[in-house]
């Protein structure tokens, strides 16, 4: 799950991280107001999307940049009025863009140096690190390829946490001194805090930043959380913004499935991640695309299989569908019952094939049988993938 900046802002604010004052409108006039609330020039209006890319990118309306630079409340008003209600276009949302309902009015500051700081979990080695870099402001990824060098590496211990030599030894490597040091400590402790206490994942600050008045802050981040533990974080559930998501993923999760949209046309039924990794793998193979990945769990019952079908038959671009069961502590007779009732309800009207392995799948395979519906079996993996191309491509 992600956030918005202005959420990133006030869970900056519950821990003690360092972060410019800000404040969150939803209508022009808000907008105006919250200016007036911080007071003085040298304020920026930033649009809220779940994109990069913002300052560089066009409203649909002709407006130029989702982050503009204000001096008076009467600007930010002005400002905001043009930014929401319209959609937003960069390089990270793709041609359709992204509405924009709410927009962040906050301090500008003077930087002095930007810097990289991320505390994420490293899964190589099994705890959580802290990567940090003299480098701010630009992507890590392209640092990591150009500039490896200026990559600080930072393992914590998953006993006692973060220490406050490991923080002075990072201060020290991006080359912060005196009071910049002590400030470094306090915030870089404040942000495990938040990382830990909110069950993240991953909460990168680009840019930390120096300001000219010798302050060190975080001046905007990128929260990812951990969706096995948002049930214990109601605050942090409550900022989810449905609106920002595929309403496909939305409705798979209501569900309790796993989808993720993709760009080709034959949809996948799998229980499993890796089997749902495996199956996609093998249509790429045999000369298909995958419309999704759909990952229905290993105990589905018969209404999450319907819904997983109502969900895929969604897509406009789907042309057949490849169901692959294996079923260990899945019920292939329950599958079955799926199929066959979320057929019956949508009228599915394009290629199916089925391939269930595993537990009582004789009975599946004798209810598919009994159905009536105009199925193609297949006896494995491999022979499912080679039907379903086929039939999409004879459609």
């Amino acid at each position: 799950m992600n956030i918005h900046e202005y959420q990133a802002k006030e869970l900056f604010d519950k821990f003690g991280v360092a972060t410019p004052i800000g404040r969150v409108a939803s209508t022009a006039e808000e907008a105006g107001q919250a200016a007036r609330e911080i007071g003085g020039t040298g304020l920026v209006v930033k649009a809220q999307v779940h994109a990069g890319g913002r300052g560089k990118g066009t409203f649909k309306n002709g407006f130029k940049g989702g982050v503009h630079v204000i001096n008076t409340a009467e600007e930010a008003q002005d400002i905001a009025g043009k930014m929401i209600g319209q959609t937003l276009v960069t390089h990270q949302t793709g041609p359709e863009g992204k509405l924009v309902s709410k927009v962040l009015i906050a301090k500008s500051v003077d930087i002095v140096k930007e810097y990289y700081f991320a505390i994420l979990f490293d899964r190589q080695g099994s705890r959580h690190s802290i990567i940090a870099s003299t480098e701010g402001g630009m992507n890590i990824e392209d640092v990591a390829e150009h500039t490896p060098e200026k990559i600080i590496t930072e393992p914590i211990n998953p006993t006692i946490g973060l220490q406050s030599y490991q923080c002075r030894k990072i201060a020290a490597a991006l080359g912060l001194r005196g009071a910049l040091m002590n400030q470094a400590v306090k915030l870089f402790t404040a942000l495990y805090n938040l990382y830990m206490k909110s069950d993240c994942c991953q909460i990168e600050v680009n840019p930390l930043a120096v300001t000219a008045d010798h302050q060190l802050m975080a001046l905007d981040a990128k929260f990812n959380f951990d969706d096995n533990a948002l049930y214990r974080q109601k605050e942090v559930s409550a900022m989810r913004d449905k609106t920002e998501e595929d309403p496909r993923e939305v409705a798979a999760s209501e569900f309790g499935l796993n989808y993720i949209g993709l760009d080709g046309n034959i949809a996948c039924l799998v229980n499993g991640a890796g089997l749902a990794m495996s199956t996609m793998d093998i249509i790429k193979l045999h000369g298909g695309e995958p419309a999704n990945f759909l990952d229905v769990g290993g105990g589905a019952s018969k209404e999450q299989v319907t819904a997983a079908f109502k969900i895929i038959l969604g897509d406009p671009n789907v042309k057949g569908i490849l169901v692959n069961i294996f079923g260990g502590i899945m019920d292939c007779n329950i599958i079955a019952q799926g199929i066959i009732a979320a057929a019956q309800e949508t009228g599915l009207s394009i290629p199916l094939v089925v391939r269930l392995e595993g537990n009582n799948v004789a009975m599946g395979k004798k209810t598919l049988d009994e159905s009536g519906l105009a199925l193609i079996s297949a006896e494995g993996l491999t022979d499912a993938a080679q039907k379903i191309v086929a039939a999409v491509k004879a459609a």
